[in-house]
């Protein structure tokens, strides 16, 4: 196998505009791309620097449900300091909490995409 990573990771949205604000406002994401394909919008954002980036999938591109994405690790500095960032933008959060890991939170999109913050444990 010369699997090297991965390129996206499809997060379905109802609203590509509403979920474009979030991400880039509230998260800090960048958008890496918005074009127009045929008659879908073509909109992936990720975190500055990152190599694996996130499509945010609106109606009619593919079977995708709004709100089913789950599992989502997103590895932060600081995960106290994001959450507060969270809570201060209306953001419900779940934590942080202690894992064997590093201090995880979890938290939801507009459309109910569920995500974690993780702060790993040195030499984890």
């Amino acid at each position: 196998m010369n699997i090297t990573h991965a390129s996206f990771v499809t997060l379905p949205v109802a609203d590509q505009d509403r979920a474009l604000a979030f991400y880039t406002d509230v998260l800090g994401f960048e958008v890496r791309a918005d074009r127009q394909v045929g008659p879908m919008r073509w909109l992936q954002v990720a975190p500055r620097g990152a190599q694996t980036v996130f499509t945010l999938s609106g109606p009619g591109m593919g079977d995708f449900t709004p709100g089913s994405a789950r599992g989502i690790m997103l590895v932060t500095a600081d995960v106290d300091a994001d959450c507060a960032r969270l809570a201060a933008a209306g953001v419900e959060v779940n934590g942080p909490d202690e894992a064997p890991w590093g201090r995880t939170a979890g938290f939801r999109d507009l459309d109910g995409n569920a995500l974690m913050l993780l702060t790993e444990k040195e030499g984890f």
